[in-house]
């Protein structure tokens, strides 16, 4: 079979040739169609000290089971999950030591993927496999940010999302279906009319506005956001922090703006804030926000599909920022 591998040092990915493992009992063999990229793919690739298959996320088709198989069977559309062991429950340190595509363990970004039955899962009928693609990360980490934690939106609360990438524009669509006031912003104002068109409440061209937060504060009649979807890091967050109100959320999940940076942490003492780092998902999640998007017809926006060969080209359409939604690669 054919796959890629990321050759450490050399921040590119490398196609080879390779034979299949062998079928375990509880195992099955996913013949993969599709796999999205997500802005932990471009630091995996930049960072990592190991060769490794890339890219979290993939969806196809079950080619074989083991005979211990019992959940799914040849012919399931599945996709893989982000954290193949994580099925429910709070996330440890033995969950995360294996996650897809990181190092420990390979990604999706092969004809054919082997693994234990616990880590796949169906996907919605009517979606594609390039729309089921952009599910186990992206898709899920907005549903978590949103519903999954202590303190979940609720219906009227005002949602601030930042950018129009693949985690932000999901947000927005689950925003919307639950009844969600939301300020978007972004750099675009091409973008901004887009989310203005999927239904966001608001909208602010941060590059126009630098100051947004003062922006959010104005909209909300200087009481600020009930929760952030909060991208950037290190170089946005203590905006988010001025634009959330008192006793508001933040749901922490990218760090697009680097992984350096000094924050002031004093807002959240004094306005009393809640700070949930969101890390993907567990199984149980993504079975909730299936089902979220089957209740709702909602379908994922691609921007762009890439194909095989041309992996290394979807990584620098990634670093443009140019993309609304996800990126794909066909296999």
């Amino acid at each position: 079979m054919k796959k890629y591998v990321i050759e450490p040092g050399l921040n590119q990915i490398k196609q080879t040739n390779s034979d299949i493992a062998e079928l375990g009992p509880f195992d099955v063999k996913v013949s993969v169609k599709a796999v999205s990229l997500n802005y932990r793919d471009i630091l995996t690739r930049q960072y990592t000290k190991k060769h490794v298959v890339p890219f979290s996320d993939g969806a196809g088709e079950i080619i074989e089971v083991g005979e211990q198989v019992k959940q799914l069977k040849p012919g399931d559309r599945v996709v893989g999950l982000f954290f193949p062991t994580w099925l429910d429950g709070a996330l440890d340190q033995e969950i995360n030591a294996v996650a897809r595509g990181a190092g420990n363990i390979d990604g999706m970004m092969s004809e054919v993927v082997i693994g234990h039955e616990d880590s796949f899962i169906l996907f919605p009928k009517q979606f594609s496999y390039e729309e089921a693609s952009t599910l186990p990360c992206a898709g899920l980490t907005a549903w978590h940010a949103l519903f999954e934690h202590e303190k979940p939106a609720l219906k009227g609360q005002t949602i601030l999302i930042q950018g129009t990438g693949g985690v932000s524009v999901f947000a927005l669509q689950l925003a919307a279906a639950y009844n969600l006031k939301t300020i978007v912003i972004s750099s675009s104002d091409e973008k901004l009319a887009r989310v203005k068109h999927m239904g966001a409440t608001h909208t602010i061209n941060y590059r126009e506005m630098p100051n947004w937060e003062e922006a959010v504060l104005s909209l909300t009649d200087n009481q600020g956001v009930d929760m952030v979807i909060e991208v950037g890091g290190g170089g946005t967050l203590e905006k988010s922090m001025k634009a959330v109100k008192i006793n508001g959320v933040i749901s922490l999940i990218g760090v697009l703006t680097g992984i350096d940076g000094k924050v002031n942490p004093f807002p959240i003492l004094t306005k009393s804030l809640r700070v949930f780092g969101i890390y993907v998902g567990s199984k149980a999640m993504q079975s909730r926000f299936h089902a979220a998007l089957e209740a709702h017809d909602i379908k994922p926006i691609i921007d762009r599909v890439f194909d095989f060969d041309d992996a290394n080209s979807a990584y620098e359409y990634q670093l443009s920022a140019k993309h609304f939604g996800k990126i794909v690669v066909s296999v």
